[in-house]
């Protein structure tokens, strides 16, 4: 385990040194990524300058509520972006040198891209998580910054093994597919807002299928003081089983796996 960090600290110095070639490049991108973002704060804040409330919630609920997905889907994209681009590395034969090597895949695939840009939107969560703590009435103690931390720990997981599941498909279909980004991007786009004011059907699929309940809409009911129901503050380490099934769909693939040349 050691020697797999120490080589994916490798891996991300190396890619870092050569975004930061370009420095200018690399600021522009800090700031067009951060301003994207930092609209979706603008349009929460639009939408509750008519409202008080949205399903029962106030705005700092909701604030914290797109925080914890935004945080959880920028380091997402920061460490597991190598997922994202792996269509390409099927195409062009690179997945085979990859087989050649012994190292783990799943470390050189998520070792090829680490997107220090990607930290553009991270600001936009630290300044929207800073206002919901101010606004909203949570009662901060060890088992809600617990329940915090493992909300944008395990979402973080969660993203990235919804990001293996598209690599996964690659080796079928050699092009990644459009169903895992409505799962990806739609999910940050709509995770922003507590999943049960979308009503029950959405609810229902977002927990059996795909559990974005566990790291947004359960735990978050005890954090805000919804219920005094503890065990909710440890709904997000169901994650883990899931990113388990999303490593076993990886493997399916791999064994399957024919090379497409370069």
């Amino acid at each position: 385990m050691i020697k797999n960090l120490r080589l994916y600290a490798k891996y991300a110095s190396v890619c870092t040194q050569s975004i930061m070639q370009y420095k200018l490049s690399f600021f522009l991108m800090i700031v067009g990524r951060f301003i994207l973002a930092f609209n979706e704060l603008l349009a929460i804040k639009f939408l509750f300058s008519g409202f008080t409330q949205l399903g029962g919630y106030s705005y700092g609920d909701v604030l914290l509520c797109f925080s914890v997905v935004q945080m959880s889907f920028t380091f997402a994209e920061l460490f597991g972006n190598g997922f994202k681009i792996f269509s390409g590395m099927v195409r062009r034969g690179e997945f085979d040198r990859m087989m050649l090597r012994p190292c783990s895949l799943v470390l050189q695939v998520i070792g090829t891209r680490f997107e220090i840009g990607r930290t553009g939107p991270l600001l936009t969560a630290l300044i929207t998580l800073a206002l919901g703590i101010r606004h909203s009435e949570v009662t901060w103690n060890l088992m809600t910054v617990w329940t915090m931390a493992a909300m944008i720990v395990c979402g973080t997981l969660l993203f990235i093994g919804l990001f293996m599941l598209e690599a996964s498909f690659c080796f079928f279909s050699i092009e990644d597919t459009s169903l895992i980004n409505v799962l990806t991007y739609g999910a940050k786009s709509h995770g922003k807002y507590p999943i049960d004011i979308y009503g029950k059907g959405i609810l229902r699929f977002c927990t059996y299928i795909i559990p974005y309940t566990l790291i947004q809409y359960y735990p978050l009911q005890f954090l805000l003081g919804r219920t005094r129901d503890w065990r909710l503050a440890f709904y997000p380490l169901g994650i883990l089983v899931f990113l388990v099934l999303c490593n076993l769909v990886w493997r399916f693939g791999v064994r399957h796996y024919k090379s497409c040349g370069s």
